[in-house]
């Protein structure tokens, strides 16, 4: 994909413990092509500054294809199918999983392999992108954003219980290189337990959330230059055919494939740091 302008950030502090990170994009006479939104440990909220996002199709491939002006996907274990080209800007929210009841008002086990258009959930979806549309940059839209999503926070009290949170963190933190049994001495509680109350509040089960945090640190660190068996021990595979194994399940292809597919997209070119390939 050709991309005029790409940009990226944090976001402002109190919003933190929600959204991990913003991209944005615009593109303008680019031929048609189709990118995978890959699984990954965040919700994807996007926000279209131009064209609608087309969504050829979702995760679960029961949902029909759309178009989007606003779109909030759960957590996934399949790739969408993202139509690309022609005139398209916007906004990409990494959503933190815990901080989907703040923002949104429902848990993210309710999203689990769905896009959902953001109009269903916040009836000023509208005033949101048009004030991202007024700013003249990149900082003044993240900072647009920052007082939008600031504000939904402040709407509601939306408590995660203290154990979930902390098998999400540490899942991150390890590369999902935990396992489910340690997580749950940790807090106290059974492992059938803890899952069931992580994948109500998630999506995901302890060991699915794993599998997505571990592919997607390894799909971060793909380059060009990347030798993929030192990719896969230093990730947690147990070798180059396990890594190839989760791709092809999680991503729909091999990584060579997805490297050829898929490296030169905005989402991609700052992988290093640390942004996510899903839906945008």
């Amino acid at each position: 994909m050709v991309v005029d302008e790409s940009a990226w950030a944090r976001p402002a502090a109190a919003l933190r413990p929600y959204v991990a990170h913003y991209s944005g994009w615009r593109q303008d006479g680019a031929p048609m092509v189709t990118h995978r939104g890959l699984p990954s440990p965040y919700l994807t909220l996007v926000l279209t500054l131009d064209d609608p996002l087309v969504v050829h199709a979702h995760p679960d491939r029961r949902q029909s294809p759309g178009r989007y002006d606003a779109l909030l996907g759960g957590l996934h274990l399949s790739p969408a199918l993202i139509a690309h080209g022609g005139r398209q800007a916007g906004v990409q929210v990494a959503v933190h999983p815990l901080g989907c009841r703040a923002l949104f008002g429902l848990p993210a086990g309710e999203l689990s392999g769905l896009d959902l258009d953001l109009a269903d959930l916040l009836t000023d979806v509208e005033q949101i992108r048009e004030r991202l549309r007024a700013a003249g940059t990149w900082p003044e839209r993240f900072a647009a954003l920052d007082a939008s999503l600031l504000a939904l926070a402040r709407r509601r009290h939306a408590e995660v219980h203290p154990d979930v949170a902390h098998a999400f963190g540490r899942l991150l933190t390890t590369g999902g290189r935990l396992p489910v049994r340690t997580l749950a001495d940790e807090v106290g509680w059974s492992p059938r337990h803890l899952t069931d109350r992580f994948r109500v509040e998630t999506g995901l089960g302890l060991k699915e959330a794993a599998r997505v945090v571990r592919f997607d640190r390894a799909r971060r660190r793909l380059t060009p230059r990347t030798r993929l068996a030192d990719l896969a021990a230093d990730s947690g595979y147990y070798d180059q055919a396990h890594l190839t194994r989760e791709f092809r399940a999680l991503a729909g292809c091999s990584p060579s494939r997805w490297l050829a597919d898929e490296f030169t997209f905005v989402q991609d070119q700052h992988a290093s740091r640390g942004e996510d390939g899903s839906h945008g």
